[in-house]
């Protein structure tokens, strides 16, 4: 049985990776005035914080059409067998579902959908290891029982410059909001159950990123082989530096950089700063 692939472009999987590694995916979109990007297609991520820093108005995301995703499913179908969509978290997009619902219309292949329940380079982890197990001939089946395991141990912390891009973009709820502007937290945030939710309330953006550090130390005290990446809302020189950092200490993490794309980055704002791993 031969096994597509699938993502969306949230997983932010450079092009051409996507490339070598045969994988497939179907893009979101972000809206700026009358305009329409597809992320990772029409919009590099510099550009988009350039613009979003010259819009009056936050631009609105959108998740691929039912149509966009089934005719995608359709095209597989002419070389493969089967297909393995793995989406960014079912509580964040309607990505998930709509992959779900193509399914069901889709006859001439079969379709697993995996919700990775998070987003970036985290969701792009299970999707790099889909891939590999594919090439090497695993089964669908195979594959989604490995993500399952992945789950189990993969994590992801983030911290914000401030909530205001979460909170108008309904991922975060109004109390929340409301704590971290009278009180200039700068929260450390994570998934719980599909959606954003705040990990620990900080007062600095220096205190922020030490916590999100030392939990990803925590984990690699342990000694096990891991993956890890330091992901980036336009800030890159600092991602850099931390990875230089966490690879001194801790050689048996392979570390990767990624960054917010678009989409992702339209919810948490310029500036952002996060690190996913999982163990091997």
């Amino acid at each position: 049985m031969k096994t597509a692939i699938l993502t969306d472009s949230t997983a932010y999987i450079p092009q051409e990776v996507r490339e070598r590694c045969h994988i497939h995916m179907v893009p979101l979109s972000v809206t700026f005035g009358n305009e329409t990007y597809r992320e990772e297609i029409d919009l590099t991520s510099a550009d988009f914080y350039d613009m979003v820093r010259g819009a009056d108005d936050l631009p609105k995301t959108s998740q691929p059409s039912i149509g966009i995703i089934t005719e995608k499913l359709e095209q597989l179908s002419q070389s493969y067998d089967a297909v393995v969509a793995i989406h960014l978290s079912s509580g964040i997009s309607g990505t998930y579902q709509s992959t779900v619902s193509a399914g069901e219309m889709t006859d001439d292949i079969q379709v697993h959908v995996f919700d990775s329940e998070i987003s970036c380079m985290a969701q792009g982890f299970y999707v790099l290891e889909a891939a590999e197990m594919a090439e090497n001939g695993a089964t669908p089946e195979q594959i989604m029982q490995r993500l399952k395991e992945m789950k189990q141990s993969l994590r992801a912390y983030f911290m914000v410059d401030d909530l205001t891009h979460l909170h108008r973009g309904g991922r975060l709820s109004g109390a929340q909001k409301v704590v971290g502007s009278l009180l200039q937290v700068k929260p450390v945030l994570h998934f719980v159950d599909t959606k954003i939710v705040p990990y620990e309330k900080i007062r600095t953006s220096k205190k922020a990123l030490k916590r999100v550090k030392g939990l990803l130390e925590e984990v690699a005290a342990e000694g096990k082989p891991m993956k890890a990446t330091i992901i980036h809302a336009n800030r890159e020189e600092d991602a850099e530096k931390l990875m230089a950092e966490l690879q001194a200490s801790y050689p048996h993490v392979e570390f990767v950089i990624s960054y917010f794309g678009p989409v992702i980055g339209t919810h948490l704002g310029e500036g952002a700063l996060g690190i996913g791993w999982y163990q091997k």
